[in-house]
């Protein structure tokens, strides 16, 4: 079931991450608040009001009570923003923490009394080192030390097993706490699933009897784009939290207005966004009166001199400043969308730089670092040009003049993209009204026709059964009129405006290819080489077995001779560079196949096989020693430049700049 932590194909964990900072920017609002307030109103805060002194006994105290659930906090929290857990494994360990913290609170002065707690956090502590330290998988272990960590880690397990079961035996016995705890864990979770079970019925009638259309509708006849429909929909939101839990408004209305409104081609909005907009809206339902929750905690632990008027009034601030929070992270969208996109690309799992979503953004780096480091790259690729390349193969020879002219017109490449960018840039104010009132009227158009299609399917159906056709097509005609009256008001000048822009459009993307093409071309050739020289060793270290093949294979029969070339070709297969051997290699299988076996031939083909091996070995072994500093050095200047789309994983440096770029939405509205 969609819910506002699972808008799209959103994962809660970004969700997570992209409303940390606005809840910290909330957090800060409310404090900055209370202390003005204070500042303005000392009687409002009075100080507190204590027996006996501040002392040593009173600190600790303050200590126990605070440092551990703010510890267990940290812990969580971390786990999840540094990608330790995931978000279910993090609430087990909060779980955990708390049993933990419970199991001391509930025991008053006993002799053990903090002994679970102490035995847990070494246990946690020992695992964090073993782990830091230590092989921790059992088919790794290689050496005595594995397994001493694997030991070390298992009896560090143990023992937490042991503080949480010591825990959990000490809440069960005293005040029947675990029983009751549970209980009341079974009730909320299996209220949560009855909602959710009302709420996919809803929905789902909801949907079945076009609600959803209605809905759609009505918000895209709402003049003003998106944020008109963003608008009324984060209203009713706000009002819906009068009256209803957040889990309510979160599982019916949530899945219904939230595709409509990412669908939008004018929405420029990513769907974690979205989604903590929806959650920070959603929050005021816990001070909203008269269902707000945070109300009925507050009704239950203030003295009867309080009214409950007077709560209501004192909510009243905190709900401007929740709604100002909002207005806040509209207008700074990066707020929401930088944590999730650095946490993703700085990740061991982060995309390639290759991926689709990137390339936008590493343009916009690569074309700055060309503009600001431009004589250095071309002093490097004028280098690079100098080297000796004469005596490796021709084919080689070739592509790498081929990757320098490349290299050399990536500065042209990219004055072509910027030019196709600036001639877009300046079309599009004229433009863009033009293009939205076009767009306005055909999505009239569009509904009228699905109207009339649906209008003429009935009159079809009411012919085929003989039935009064009514005032069908009367009906079926005065759409017709409407639909040639939205067309005949289109201007006229639409289309070849249409047709100017979209070509710009072409253009920009044909150069945005050239470009990229070029870039890669420029660098491929030259990782490869590198790569190629730098398994000389292992390439050397075949001498033996291919050069002693040809005695190795005399006297057996074709089929056993070819399964022994066979292996010994697979040992070239991750060698780069190899493809000439293995070429000659395979011939010489081929020669032993079937019934028609020529060993002469397959003989022929293996000493070619030696000699294209000797030949490689002697150049690689050359160019290792004269060529390979050389092509390092070119590496290392062109790498995050002219190379970054082709490098295994973005930097650190590089991936910080880029998801920030990914973290402002572009306008794409003119694309539709």
């Amino acid at each position: 079931m969609p819910s506002v932590f699972d808008v799209g194909s959103t994962s809660a964990g970004e969700m997570f991450l992209g409303a940390l900072v606005p809840g910290l920017v909330l957090v800060a609002l409310y404090m900055v608040y209370i202390l003005v307030y204070a500042m303005i109103r000392p009687e409002v805060a009075p100080a507190v009001s204590r027996g006996r002194a501040f002392d040593f006994k009173f600190m600790q105290d303050v200590v126990m009570a605070l440092v551990p659930p703010l510890a267990l906090i940290f812990l969580v929290l971390g786990a999840i923003i540094t990608g330790v857990a995931t978000v279910n494994q993090a609430g087990a360990i909060g779980a955990a923490g708390a049993l933990i913290m419970a199991g001391y609170r509930l025991t008053d002065d006993a002799k053990n009394r903090y002994s679970p707690a102490i035995l847990a956090i070494v246990s946690v502590l020992v695992l964090g080192f073993v782990v830091n330290y230590f092989t921790m998988n059992i088919k790794l272990i290689k050496t005595d030390k594995d397994l001493l960590g694997i030991l070390i880690g298992v009896a560090a397990s143990l023992a937490l097993a042991v503080s949480l079961i010591w825990s959990g035996i000490r809440v069960y016995r005293i005040e029947n706490t675990l029983h009751e705890v549970m209980i009341d864990t079974a009730k909320t979770t299996s209220l949560v699933f009855v909602i959710l079970m009302g709420a996919a019925i809803l929905t789902s009638a909801f949907r079945a009897f076009g609600g959803e259309e209605l809905v759609r509708e009505f918000l895209f006849s709402l003049p003003g784009g998106f944020w008109t429909k963003f608008i009324v929909v984060m209203g009713v939101i706000f009002i819906l939290g009068f009256f209803l839990d957040f889990i309510e408004i979160s599982v019916v209305v949530v899945p219904i207005v939230a595709p409509i409104l990412l669908a939008d081609p004018s929405a420029n909005i990513t769907a974690v966004w979205l989604g903590v907009m929806i959650g920070l809206n959603i929050q005021t339902s816990f001070l909203t009166p008269p269902f707000g929750f945070a109300l009925f905690y507050l009704r239950g632990v203030a003295p009867a001199t309080v009214r409950t008027i007077q709560m209501y009034k004192g909510v009243i601030p905190f709900i401007g400043l929740q709604l100002l929070a909002l207005v806040v992270v509209a207008n700074f969208p990066a707020m929401v969308n930088y944590l999730p996109n650095r946490v993703s690309l700085t990740s061991s799992t982060a995309p390639p730089p290759l991926n689709p979503q990137l390339q936008y953004c590493i343009g916009r780096y690569v074309f700055e670092e060309l503009e600001s480091n431009g004589d250095d790259i071309r002093a490097a690729i004028a280098k690079a040009a100098r080297l000796d390349v004469s005596y490796l193969p021709k084919k080689q020879q070739t592509s790498i003049r081929k990757a320098l002219d490349s290299a050399m017109a990536v500065f042209d490449r990219r004055d072509d993209v910027l030019q196709a960018e600036a001639a877009i840039s300046a079309a599009t104010a004229a433009y863009r009204p033009l293009h939205s009132e076009v767009r306005s009227i055909e999505k009239d158009i569009r509904k009228i026709a699905l109207e009339l299609k649906a209008t003429t399917t009935e009159i079809d159906n009411r012919k085929s059964k003989g039935r009064e056709l009514g005032n069908l097509v009367a009906f079926a005609a005065d759409l017709k009129a409407q639909r040639l009256q939205l067309e005949s008001v289109i201007p006229e000048n639409w289309k070849v405006e249409n047709e100017k822009f979209n070509k710009l459009m072409n253009t920009e993307k044909l150069s945005q290819r050239k470009y990229q093409r070029t870039t890669d071309q420029a660098y491929e050739v030259f990782a490869e080489l590198i790569s190629t020289i730098s398994e000389t060793d292992r390439l050397a270290g075949l001498g033996a077995d291919i050069e002693q093949l040809g005695d190795k294979i005399k006297g057996l029969e074709s089929k056993q001779a070819s399964k022994v070339i066979g292996a010994t070709s697979k040992l070239f297969n991750s060698i780069e560079g190899t493809a000439a051997i293995r070429k000659e290699l395979s011939r010489a299988r081929k020669a032993l196949r079937g019934k028609n076996a020529k060993p002469e031939k397959a003989q022929k083909s293996l000493q070619k096989a030696i000699e294209a091996y000797q030949q490689d070995l002697q150049w690689r072994q050359r160019a290792r020693t004269e060529l390979l500093p050389g092509l390092q050095e070119y590496d290392v200047a062109i790498r995050y430049s002219i190379g970054l789309r082709l490098q295994p994983a973005l930097p650190k440096e590089q991936a910080l700049i880029v998801a920030s770029c990914n973290s402002i939405p572009r306008d794409i509205s003119l694309n539709f």
